[in-house]
């Protein structure tokens, strides 16, 4: 299963542990399971401070899967199916918290997690190929590793299919909780804290009830805020970030291969270097906090209100809120999320192999999206609302060339067919001649653009008919002191590069506004 250089790198983690470790896997006769039984031996061929024992034996009422305990403990991280591609960091770090090695997560969140009293048995369903999964696993592991109340159990939705469609399970990462959905989709530990601790909005409103006014206030985690808070950091001035959360749409995103000088790069390891970067500067960054209010307050501060009723001020504020994935906005489509209605090929793809589906969309994500599916599923159909694609050339015609890939121009789709349970069908208007068309399917993948996240700004700021902040050449908007910058704003174009060059004019206006003022 591991090769001499993954062996290598891997015994060098393990020399870190601080106590003995024990593995544990149940086998079947499954060639999966053949595959984690001698990924297990291999890994415990590496320290001696690992043992292994190999049962016929159902762990949880499943088999294969592989548990990993501090010697003489009873296991509460176990992993059902092999867990490489993606999964292979969470294997590790749940080796390392095993063997007693510190976390690098924030102190104050593993605090929090220690605290919790109930009782707390988590399942995440995964595919291997699914980049946001690990986050969530890793959460949960991490939970379990602290706490003896809580357990936690990565499965694979391909060794477990039967339980995949007992529990009508179409989009991954999907957290269950003591048996019930809990949630769907990428989540960091804070925000699982939160959804599991009744304390948690009033501890955060807690702590954050006495800070002092920022002299700039960034909202926003993403590559705009990120820019803005490294800028203002290093003016000296006393800066906050405050983010629903950090990374924004670029956590969802696989792979990146326009940010100059980084041939290539992963929405995840990009935001991880973005929070160092952040880190390595005194400022305040309080996550996992949305933002429902700003205001101008009589003494000239801007006070940002946020979810829990905490309110922060700022002599300066800089809006970074980003955008989200734009829905279609059809009869069906909330009914069916998660069952059905997807926005990440790449995650959910693998739980429609061998099925029908179809991509909203015909620009460069929708038309990548549509080639990436098109190894894994029986058919893709692409409905395009205009008559031209506006995906890249080069994509369009390896699209046209995928025997399994059918394109339909001028294609409005008009509504969400299901059963109750799952997505059976969509149905879409040709709006050259009127008539409607109905496709048998299992699964949609929007891919439509983004919507700015400025709701909450109707009526303080101006904002465009599309929602989005309407800014000057130095992130000004009509408010003094409230800039903006990122996709949240009307800039012509929607980048990485781009939002981080807007954070650093944002941050550098802001500055020179607090001078001048």
């Amino acid at each position: 299963m591991l090769d001499a250089n993954m062996k290598q790198q891997l015994g060098t983690y393990l020399n870190n542990l601080r106590n003995p470790i024990e593995l544990q896997v149940s086998v079947n006769d499954s060639p999966k399971s053949k595959e984690l039984e001698t990924l297990a031996r291999e890994i415990a061929e590496l320290n001696d401070q690992i043992s292994l024992t190999v049962t016929n034996e159902k762990i949880g009422g499943r088999s294969p899967v592989m548990t990993i305990a501090k010697a003489g403990s009873e296991a509460r991280v176990a992993f059902a199916g092999v867990p490489m591609g993606h999964e292979f960091t969470s294997l590790v770090l749940a080796l390392l918290q095993a063997g007693s090695h510190p976390s690098k997560e924030d102190q104050a969140l593993q605090d929090q997690a220690k605290s919790l009293t109930r009782t707390l048995n988590f399942e995440v369903y995964v595919s291997l190929s699914c980049h946001n999964c690990p986050d969530v696993v890793q959460a949960v592991n991490l939970m379990a590793a602290l706490n003896p109340n809580v357990t936690a159990t990565m499965i694979d939705g391909g060794v477990f299919p039967d339980e995949v469609k007992e529990r009508n399970i179409m989009a991954v990462p999907s957290l269950y909780l003591n048996g019930e959905v809990l949630a769907n989709g990428k989540m960091t530990l804070a925000e699982i804290l939160n959804k599991v601790d009744d304390d948690a909005d009033a501890k955060a409103a807690a702590a954050m009830a006495d800070k002092d006014p920022f002299d700039v206030l960034v909202v926003g985690g993403g590559p705009a805020g990120a820019s803005a808070a490294i800028y203002a950091a290093r003016k000296g001035i006393r800066t906050g970030l405050v983010a629903e959360r950090f990374g924004g749409q670029v956590s969802d995103t696989v792979g990146i291969e326009n940010f100059i000088s980084v041939p290539y790069t992963e929405g995840p390891k990009l935001v991880a270097h973005l929070e160092e970067h952040v880190k390595e500067y005194d400022v305040d960054v309080m996550k996992t906090q949305k933002a429902v209010a700003v205001r101008k307050t009589d003494s000239g501060l801007t006070e940002v209100e946020l979810a829990n009723g905490a309110v922060l001020a700022g002599k300066s504020v800089i809006l970074a809120t980003g955008a989200r994935w734009r829905e279609m906005n059809v009869p069906g489509e909330q009914e069916y999320k998660a069952k059905g209605v997807c926005f990440c090929p790449h995650c959910d793809g693998p739980l429609f192999k061998g099925k029908r589906v179809a991509v909203i969309g015909g620009g460069n994500s929708g038309i990548e999206a549509a080639i990436d599916l098109a190894g894994l599923v029986e058919h893709v159909t692409v409905l395009e609302f205009s008559d031209v694609l506006r995906a890249d050339a080069v994509l369009v015609k390896k699209a046209e060339a995928t025997a399994n890939i059918d394109i339909i121009k001028m294609a409005m789709t008009t509504e969400v067919i299901g059963d109750g349970e799952r997505v059976t069908a969509i149905k879409y208007q040709d709006r050259n001649t009127g008539e409607s068309h109905v496709i048998e399917l299992a699964g949609i993948f929007v891919q439509i653009g983004l919507v700015p996240n400025t709701e909450f700004l109707k009526g303080t700021v101006e904002l465009t008919e599309r929602g989005e902040i309407i800014i000057d050449g130095h992130g000004q908007t009509n408010v003094p002191g409230v800039f903006a910058a990122g996709d949240c704003t009307n800039v012509a174009y929607k980048q990485i590069i781009i939002s981080m060059g807007a954070g650093a004019t944002a941050a550098l206006g802001s500055f020179d506004y607090l001078i001048r003022n």
